[in-house]
């Protein structure tokens, strides 16, 4: 694995903006306009002012810059010393459950293929939004979510042995989020020397850092730079959930073919991941035709669906993808798009699988759940001004 090392994290001050559940936010690429739109109401602090800043402005990203500038000349964020970030994300049980912890810290670049392992393909449109957010802001605003095998005992015992926690957030899913400043001196580095990363998470977020890293290398050599915001999960310590994104296809001829199904709980039902099978949900001459498409060879279902002809039919922009069930089939029943593939959950085995036969999978294949949440702490790319204590915690 690349190295990591602490970094100098900016993190909010509840003490000037008040409770951080109205400051964090979902990463950006699952932050819809309704999520967005809350966000902004809910703090003129919120992160999501930088990380998705207003389209309708001259210059978004600059408008993101000066923001962000505004907010630590304002004391709302704070930089510190050099820190690892332990994190612990527990889902209700009205959400599925679970508990997942790892610990945010900086991770140096490499070119994919060593000990990065992507296993998705990028868009283009998105890595050049985000290479223009970074130019200007100059800080890595959500972490990349990346995964080891294990074991890796040492980071277990750091997180159970961190005491009462520095951050706790609840976020709209009732999933609560806390976090602990670590010791910089944490011998992370060495507990993770022979583990190879999977990107689970963030590889538009991975690809821009590279782009970044070679623009500022060329300009100003070896510095901040070099690294990129990560959280690392020992997978073999936790039950990762991985979801799906759904697929919807904007314009085109649909897939054809599948069995017919009585309603859509019977297709949900029918679902799987390793024999490949999926939905379908398409317009029809009274309402919706619903079918279960077998697909051909093995999994994950995302790869088949893709192999099984989609790429042809809906080449590009033609298709978009969601982690919602319900935002896919309202895309057909509003009339805004032709066709919705509903796909199952896959596993990180599954995934590995595919990366260590030497393929990917279709962008947008997996949604690993829940993710860290962006604000907790950013990562700032340029020398600090002053460098204070991480603030305290909000008060309960």
């Amino acid at each position: 694995m690349p190295r990591v090392a602490p970094f100098e994290a900016l993190v909010y001050d509840a003490r000037v903006v008040g409770p951080l559940d109205r400051v964090t936010a979902r990463p950006y690429d699952v932050t819809n306009d309704d999520l967005r739109a809350g966000y902004l109401a809910a703090s003129p602090y919120n992160v999501s002012r930088i990380d998705l800043p207003d389209a309708d402005g001259a210059d978004p990203y600059a408008d993101a810059a000066a923001t962000l500038g505004a907010w630590v000349d304002a004391g709302a964020l704070r930089r510190t010393g050099p820190i690892h970030v332990g994190v612990e994300m527990v889902a209700p049980a009205r959400a599925g459950g679970g508990c997942v912890r790892g610990v945010i810290t900086a991770m140096t670049l490499e070119p994919w293929g060593g000990s990065v392992l992507p296993h998705e393909e990028v868009i283009g449109g998105a890595v050049e939004d985000r290479l223009r957010l970074l130019r200007a802001t100059r800080t890595h605003l959500s972490a990349i979510y990346g995964t080891v095998p294990g074991p890796v005992p040492g980071l277990a015992r750091a997180l159970e042995g961190a005491g009462a926690p520095d951050v706790t957030v609840v976020d709209e899913d009732g999933v609560t989020h806390r976090a602990w400043w670590l010791d910089p001196d944490l011998p992370l580095d060495g507990w993770l020397a022979e583990q190879p990363l999977l990107i689970a998470d963030g590889h538009h977020r991975y690809t821009t850092a590279l782009a970044y890293r070679e623009e500022r290398e060329a300009q100003d050599g070896a510095g901040p730079w070099d690294r990129v915001l990560t959280f690392i999960v020992d997978a073999s310590a936790q039950d990762l959930a991985v979801r799906p994104y759904h697929r919807v296809q904007r314009r085109g001829d649909p897939l054809a073919g599948g069995v017919p199904a009585a309603n859509l709980d019977e297709a949900l039902g029918a679902l799987s991941d390793d024999p490949p099978i999926v939905a379908s949900v398409r317009r029809g001459g009274d309402g919706l035709d619903i079918a279960v498409h077998h697909l051909e060879g093995r999994g994950p279902a995302s790869l088949a669906v893709h192999r099984g002809g989609l790429d042809d039919l809906a080449p590009g922009d033609a298709l978009t993808f969601t982690p919602s069930q319900d935002d896919a089939v309202s895309a057909v029943t509003e009339g805004d798009a032709v066709a919705a593939y509903l796909l199952p959950p896959t596993t990180p085995q599954a995934i590995l699988d595919v990366v260590r036969a030497g393929g990917r999978l279709p962008r947008k294949s997996t949604f690993f759940w829940p993710k860290p949440r962006t604000g907790i702490a950013l990562m700032p790319l340029e020398p600090a001004m002053q460098v204070t204590a991480p603030p305290a915690p909000p008060a309960s």
